[in-house]
């Protein structure tokens, strides 16, 4: 059966607070643990630390989504190679690097294609400001030469990157709706046009949390039609720390990143139970 794995970012759990104070790596290990998520998402490329997560993690059942940044196609190697010591329920590359033209992304993407044909998990690429998907009229363009390539879709990068006027009209719908068709896991974060990441737990801001919800519920069903029946789709929660969440005047958040998590993993549970229920 189809199922929805939520994960929770090692790198939104940083405080970055004026107290300077923060956590060891097995508190927020412990954190994510108790609160019930499905798996964690991070930096899978210092061996150790990988190894050091994958241990802790895997006897309390719980996955990880692997991130690197690779500038070559060679860079992707070592990736990978941690990824199959420790075991991942996937990778995701972000693509470091910042191509004007089609032509200079083809040899990155087709080699980094047959590395990732060489493991048995998959690897996707994330749409993310300043990388090779940075713009999403470009990325429109790399799907019209890579129809098959698999996405990790952060759409927040999107929207704030265009500042689509509101309402959001049918022509920009459907350019995200392109990506989604083609979005293999999700990250989850909120943006408005001027704003990256902003506060879900704002009254205020459910405009904002309504439209991400109406997106990822497109990415869900069309997943749901591509993958095969005993496949996971998962959905990392990904409210980062300062400069990514905004800070009042004492320097600290305007908003409690953990609770907003959770809100968003709620929300995201229930629109799958919805979804999955009507078959």
């Amino acid at each position: 059966m189809q199922k929805l794995i939520v994960m929770q970012s090692l790198w939104a759990m940083e405080r970055r607070q004026p107290d300077g104070m923060e956590r060891t790596l097995e508190q927020n290990l412990e954190m994510i643990v108790e609160a019930g998520y499905e798996g964690v998402s991070t930096d899978w490329r210092d061996r150790a630390r990988s190894r050091r997560i994958a241990e802790f993690i895997k006897p309390h059942g719980l996955v990880a989504e692997g991130q690197c940044f690779p500038k070559t196609v060679d860079d992707l190697k070592e990736a990978l190679d941690i990824a199959t010591e420790t075991g991942i329920h996937h990778l995701d590359l972000q693509p470091d690097v910042r191509p004007r033209t089609l032509y200079e992304c083809m040899p990155l993407i087709e080699g980094w294609t047959r590395l990732a044909e060489e493991v048995d998990f998959p690897v996707y690429i994330e749409t993310h400001r300043d990388r090779m998907t940075t713009d999403l009229y470009f990325v429109l363009n790399l799907l019209d030469a890579f129809p098959n390539l698999k996405l990790l879709g952060d759409l927040s990068h999107f929207l704030v990157g265009r500042e689509f006027a509101t309402p959001v009209d049918e022509t920009n719908h459907g350019y995200i709706h392109r990506v989604l068709d083609n979005c293999w896991a999700l990250h989850g974060r909120v943006a408005s046009r001027e704003q990256v990441q902003i506060e879900i737990s704002f009254p205020h801001h459910k405009m904002w949390l309504d439209l991400f919800l109406g997106w990822w519920e497109y990415g869900m069903r069309s997943w749901r039609g591509r993958a095969g029946t005993d496949e996971s789709l998962s959905f990392v929660c990904e409210l980062g720390p300062q400069p990514y969440a905004i800070s009042g005047p004492d320097g600290a958040d305007l908003s409690d990143r953990w609770s907003d998590a959770l809100i968003m993993r709620e929300a995201v549970e229930t629109l799958w139970a919805r979804i999955a229920a009507e078959g």
